[in-house]
């Protein structure tokens, strides 16, 4: 995996940043896309060599052709990680036009964009892996968060529909879909909502949240050629609690 190039976008920190370690731990180059200096370069450091920051709002959809560029000019993209998302909890009739559009065009345009644009490179390299990541919100409805519920769901759909087009070029394209992991922000909602923290237990067959490196190692089995064979497919990584009753 030494000679193989990454790019995770929201990789300074959660579930991005434990990706980006992982691909980066086992000596594959990884551009991590962050918007925020301080917080992307220290990342960067934290994770070691192999980590390489790149300064991007993906926000700005007009300027992530250029951005890509910079990036691929340097050789080719072997994997793409789209992880970057944002959340907005409201009440349905409470969500503004705009509140959605904002929810769509960083969760749904911009992973558009920017696989549109690493997908061009992959096509002139021979081929890639590309892993969406999704959310349990996809998988059943959760109160609160339409916007990106439907942000979500695209992301899935999408995911099939690029497997299936882009498969005679040799890119593969899988989804994620995580369920409660132990970060500082989920740790920090339940621990003050014991009710909620209760029912999320209570419908996790395992019993327990996971922990980033669990999708980090998810994401790095679709990065492998082990999983050669297997393109379109949504994972959940959630011990059971889609399934859960």
């Amino acid at each position: 995996m030494s000679k193989k190039t990454a790019i995770v976008t929201g990789g300074n920190s959660g579930l991005g940043f434990a990706t980006a370690k992982k691909l980066c731990d086992n000596g594959i180059k990884t551009y991590i896309i962050g918007r925020t200096k301080e917080k992307t370069e220290e990342a960067c450091n934290q994770i070691g060599e192999n980590a390489i920051p790149v300064l991007f709002d993906l926000n700005d959809i007009a300027g992530i052709p250029a951005m890509i560029e910079s990036i691929t000019k340097n050789g080719s993209i072997d994997i793409l990680v789209n992880n970057a998302g944002i959340n907005l909890k409201k009440e349905f009739t409470d969500v503004t036009d705009e509140d959605f559009l904002s929810i769509i065009h960083t969760n749904l345009l911009s992973v558009f964009a920017v696989s549109r644009e690493v997908v061009k490179n992959m096509k002139e390299n021979g081929g890639g892996s590309i892993i969406n990541i999704s959310s349990m919100a996809s998988q059943y409805g959760i109160p609160k968060v339409i916007a990106y519920s439907a942000s979500k769901g695209a992301i899935e759909s999408m995911t099939r529909a690029m497997a299936v087009e882009l498969a005679p070029s040799g890119i593969r394209v899988n989804c994620i879909a995580p369920g409660f992991i132990k970060t500082k922000m989920s740790s920090t909602a339940l621990d003050n909502d014991p009710e909620r923290k209760n029912k999320v237990l209570g419908r996790t067959p395992m019993g327990f949240l996971g922990e980033p490196s669990d999708i980090a190692d998810a994401v790095y089995y679709f990065a492998l050629s082990e999983s050669k064979y297997t393109t379109g497919t949504v994972l959940p990584v959630d011990g059971g609690n889609s399934i859960g009753f």
